[in-house]
């Protein structure tokens, strides 16, 4: 009876997945958080473990996560309205809290308006559902994040409907906006704008010119979207993501507040009257129960934390050490993918080699990400190294001291 039949059928299907290499490890468990202290930056313990370790496998660019402002507006929110809003937005669920960040975000972003949601993925979810209908055609890289991925399965869209170009190849985008059926009246062309576990990044320009050479033939025209989760707060002069480094704004900007803002949560930044489609016809923002106060002034105070002076010391800090490292790879003869970016793949191109070197680098007190295969195709095997600015010269020299001896 219960879940017996059912418990042996799944623990066959996660042998196989073991078998093929695909299964996840057991998750290591964050202990506690130790502040820099002379020329290191932060350390984390873990369980089990009884050493400090520098994470170079965080998303948190800007290591805003313990700011004492940030911590201390989430403090604040919460005293004032409780720890979770009680009801999804429609339902009296909206706080001052939620506003203010849509209209911060909208600022930050240079759009007009911004609706939130808990994350990236169900933003991503959300857009679909909120501007596809049976006659938009949808194009995407290759290369695109699962979100995007799952979003176009969710929202139901057929086969027909949809093309995909090798990775940041415009003639394959060319080829795509060619095929397009007839009967189609909009268009959709999203990407990302960093690619997370390259560091490369969408040329947004060209894409954008590309796009409008066709957008005549649709009578509700090509709308570009990219994903900036990567990017947002992380790139450009100013940390405004890959539009402000590319020189060009998609028409739909969706990112993230869980990586280099440090909290959570995720965002769609368009026009109002998308924003207003996204209010009213997107399932994953519809019903479930927003972000939490603390979050959202969380999210705000890191946003404002961006946008000053200190927010430039610390994006500058992160170009800094990412080119430091990038050098120091190329100077012991190791091979990257080239980019500003702080993901910074190591090619390894072997998948035992990896895994060595991952371990070594763990005993040494570095924790990264090992990309093996058939996760990636054999001859792809690589190390993800993530930058962020809470690392110091001397943790980069250390790094590549581990990388030099192994």
């Amino acid at each position: 009876m219960g879940l017996k039949r059912l418990d042996n059928s799944l623990t066959k299907e996660l042998q196989t997945l073991a078998n093929e290499g695909r299964a996840k490890n057991p998750e290591r468990i964050i202990t506690g958080y130790i502040p820099a202290t002379g020329s290191l930056g932060p350390r984390y313990t873990l369980k089990g473990e009884n050493r400090e370790f520098l994470r170079m496998n965080t998303n948190s660019y800007l290591n805003l996560a313990n700011h004492p402002e940030i911590i201390a507006a989430a403090d604040a929110a919460t005293h004032a309205c409780g720890v979770g809003p009680g009801a999804v937005r429609f339902i009296d669920g909206t706080y001052t809290y939620h506003v203010e960040l849509e209209e911060r975000i909208a600022r930050f972003t240079e759009k007009p308006a911004a609706k939130i949601f808990n994350s990236a993925y169900t933003a991503n979810c959300g857009l679909a559902l909120a501007i596809g209908n049976t006659t938009t055609h949808w194009i995407g890289d290759q290369l695109n994040h699962n979100s995007i991925i799952r979003a176009m399965r969710i929202a139901g869209v057929p086969r027909e409907n949809k093309g995909i170009y090798p990775h940041n190849d415009m003639k394959g985008l060319e080829k795509c906006l060619h095929e397009i059926r007839d009967g189609i009246t909009r268009v959709v062309v999203i990407f990302d704008g960093i690619f997370s576990m390259r560091g490369d990044y969408a040329p947004i320009d060209e894409i954008i010119a590309i796009t409008r050479q066709h957008e005549k033939n649709f009578s509700d025209g090509i709308i570009t979207v990219v994903d900036d989760s990567h990017g947002i707060g992380a790139y450009g002069d100013s940390g405004r993501g890959t539009p402000e480094f590319s020189g060009a704004s998609p028409d739909i900007i969706i990112g993230t507040f869980g990586k280099a803002f440090g909290v959570n949560g995720g965002f769609i930044a368009a026009s109002p009257t998308v924003i207003e489609a996204v209010r009213q016809k997107s399932d994953t923002y519809i019903y479930t129960n927003p972000l939490s106060v603390a979050d959202c002034s969380a999210a705000t105070a890191s946003i404002n934390i961006c946008d000053s002076d200190e927010g430039l010391t610390l994006l500058n800090n992160l170009k800094e050490r990412t080119a430091q490292f990038r050098n120091g790879l190329a100077g012991l003869g190791l091979e990257s993918i080239p980019g500003p970016h702080p993901v910074v793949p190591l090619m390894v191109r072997d998948t035992e080699k990896t895994q060595a070197l991952v371990k070594r680098l763990f005993d040494s007190g570095i924790l990264v990400v090992g990309l093996t295969f058939p996760v990636v195709p054999k001859g792809d095997e690589s190390i993800r190294f993530q930058i962020n600015s809470g690392h110091t010269e001397a943790d980069i020299n250390y790094a590549l001291q581990i990388l030099a001896t192994a």
